[in-house]
């Protein structure tokens, strides 16, 4: 009985082994993390949103240095009730132009401003690429999880399908005991119950792929492909240079205090009165048939009589709008600081397990493993214990491929955090939304 039951483990496990063979020869090409960020930044709403609201700031720089709008009116004075004749000798028409001159450096101190929050709207499209990259990227590498576990799950079933058959038949003669036949059968079910959790779970990112790339939801996410992860990330101060330098939420936040900056400044000038200049043509006829012409010019300035209730009002608010920025560039200085060292330790606590699990475990595991089977067969253990040394192996095998599923997403956070690309072959933001992927 035990020699049969290990011929029928190892038939199965050549069974399982060509089927993923001519599995991998028929697959579609796979999704790469490079090509799944091109489309990202090609598709996803939410960066077109964040680039339209970048050319809406950068379209209100030009208007921030220009002068109000000048005003012109024209006047029919002293017209006689009824038939509007002109009254003599007061009556005339009059043209008038005006135009209002802000002093103090206020349209300087305004382009400033608007230049500033440009700039935070540019760099807050950085971020959100980022962002939505990072999304992609947890998504992507949970896919990648689900379908080794799925197929290693897939082989473990192939391979209980096997023995549970076997040894339904042998209980049927007499030749097995019924407790290994209800096991098989149990471990069994419980698989197959494994295989329809995770593929809910691949549905799930599925779905969340695709709306990443405002697909619809019912499209297909092929197989991926696991990139090539850097040995070890760079040094935790390599990585917080390249934040400062160029993460985009950084850049934004310290624009922000440039523009509420720029605004105090520009607070501190509404005191200064707005000078008001004109000038108006008249003319009327006279009674010999001639056109007397005249012009008036006319000098004016706005009076701060309010100027404690708004004006000295306008700098205390700018000055603790001032305050929060730089409150909120330093938190977010702090929260990037901190976020980086834990992936950090992240990274380098996946490293070291890996290496124990690759050098170590796994070895062990397989070794215990064969031992079992042998043991089995000479009759020295019960199918069970057999059993349980297989199933051991590919629960390792599993968590392994989970470990590289959490490098890849700490290294995609970690690309976000920085705004740079540090996974072979991502491309740059920049690069991509200048049109690489169109």
């Amino acid at each position: 009985m035990q020699r049969q039951l290990c011929r029928v483990v190892a038939a199965a496990i050549v069974l399982t082994l060509a089927a993923r063979a001519v599995h991998s020869q028929g697959r579609s090409p796979a999704l790469t993390l490079p090509a799944l960020y091109r489309a990202v930044d090609s598709a996803s709403p939410t960066i077109r949103s964040a680039e339209a609201r970048a050319r809406a700031a950068e379209a209100r720089i030009p208007a921030a240095g220009r002068l109000p709008e000048p005003s012109v009116q024209l006047q029919l004075m002293n017209r006689n009730l009824p038939g509007l004749g002109l009254n003599d000798p007061l009556g005339m028409n009059q043209v008038q132009l005006t135009q209002m001159i802000p002093l103090g450096g206020k349209l300087g101190a305004a382009t400033s401003v608007a230049t500033s929050r440009a700039n935070a709207a540019r760099a807050s499209v950085s971020e959100s690429a980022w962002s939505r990259r990072a999304n992609a990227a947890m998504a992507f590498f949970e896919v990648h999880r689900l379908d080794a576990t799925l197929a290693i799950t897939g082989e473990t079933l192939r391979l209980l399908d096997g023995i549970s058959t076997s040894v339904t038949q042998m209980y049927a003669v007499g030749e097995a005991r019924q407790a290994d036949v209800l096991r098989a059968q149990l471990e069994t079910n419980r698989m197959r119950g494994e295989v329809e959790e995770m593929q809910r779970m691949r549905a799930m990112m599925g779905a969340r792929l695709n709306a990443l790339l405002d697909r619809p939801s019912t499209d297909s996410i092929g197989i991926t492909e696991l990139p090539a992860l850097p040995a070890r990330p760079p040094s935790v101060d390599s990585l917080l240079a390249l934040a400062w330098a160029s993460r985009g939420m950084l850049r934004a936040a310290a624009a922000d205090v440039r523009a509420a900056t720029a605004s105090e400044g520009l607070a501190h000038r509404e005191i200064w009165p707005d000078l008001e200049v004109g000038v108006i043509y008249g003319q009327r006829g006279m009674a010999d048939g001639s056109t007397d012409r005249m012009v008036s010019l006319m000098l004016g300035a706005s009076v701060p009589i309010w100027a404690r209730s708004r004006q000295l009002q306008m700098r205390n608010e700018a000055a603790a709008m001032r305050e929060v920025a730089d409150a909120d560039l330093a938190s977010l200085r702090a929260e990037t600081r901190g976020r980086i060292a834990e992936l950090l330790a992240q990274l380098d606590g996946i490293a070291r397990l890996r290496t124990l699990y690759i050098q170590s475990i796994l070895p062990q595991a397989n070794a215990t493993a064969t031992s079992a089977r042998n043991a089995y067969q000479a009759g020295t253990v019960d199918f069970m214990t057999m059993f349980d040394a297989l199933m051991v192996g590919n629960s390792y095998r599993e968590k392994l491929e989970q470990l590289d599923a959490q490098a890849g997403t700490a290294f995609a956070e970690l690309e976000m955090l920085t705004g740079t690309p540090l996974m072979p072959g991502n491309p740059d933001v920049q690069q991509s939304m200048n049109g690489g992927s169109r």
